[in-house]
């Protein structure tokens, strides 16, 4: 191997690990389990990933990995087929759209967008969730799970400060 070359990043590392994580982190949130009588949030945690992967670098397996891990959550939580797609996909969309202004940012910067992201993701959901069922979503359910997919940033600022320089290729 030449010295200096540039090594791909490996997928079952950047996108394999942490979408297994995410939907085991579905599967332990979705447990019935209640604090002080309030049940816990179900933030869609793939959302984190959707960021993450749209500014470590453009690939065209992030998407399909998405539509996988939406479609996961959507037979997890009972909901209609392609609501979490079409958010994760959005929310992914924002990230790589963004991604030349946003790429090298600090935490506050990147939290920032990353907060911008998932509201366009919830707006598609909730969008595709009244014109299914004619009827807006439960608004503090929506607030919980919105507050609760804004703190998860951290795993997602870890995700992108790990592989964001591996393939200069995107730099």
């Amino acid at each position: 191997m030449v010295a200096g070359a540039v090594q791909p990043l490996n997928p079952l590392v950047w996108l394999g690990a942490p979408a297994l994580a995410c939907a085991l982190g579905a599967v332990a949130l979705s447990a019935p389990l209640a604090v002080a009588g309030v049940d816990l949030p179900q933030p869609p945690l793939a959302m984190v990933c959707a960021f993450a992967w749209g500014i470590i670098r453009p690939s065209v397996m992030a998407p399909f990995a998405l539509l996988v891990l939406g479609l996961f959550d959507d037979l997890l939580w009972g909901n209609r087929l392609g609501l979490w797609p079409a958010a994760l996909l959005t929310t992914h969309a924002v990230a790589v759209a963004a991604r030349p202004v946003i790429a090298g940012q600090g935490f506050w910067a990147l939290w920032g967008w990353y907060l911008a992201a998932c509201a366009a993701g919830f707006a598609v959901a909730v969008g595709l969730t009244l014109g299914a069922s004619g009827q807006i979503p439960d608004l503090a359910g929506l607030a919980i799970q919105s507050l609760a997919t804004g703190a998860m940033f951290w795993f997602g600022w870890r995700l992108i400060e790990t592989y964001e320089d591996a393939d200069v290729r995107f730099k």
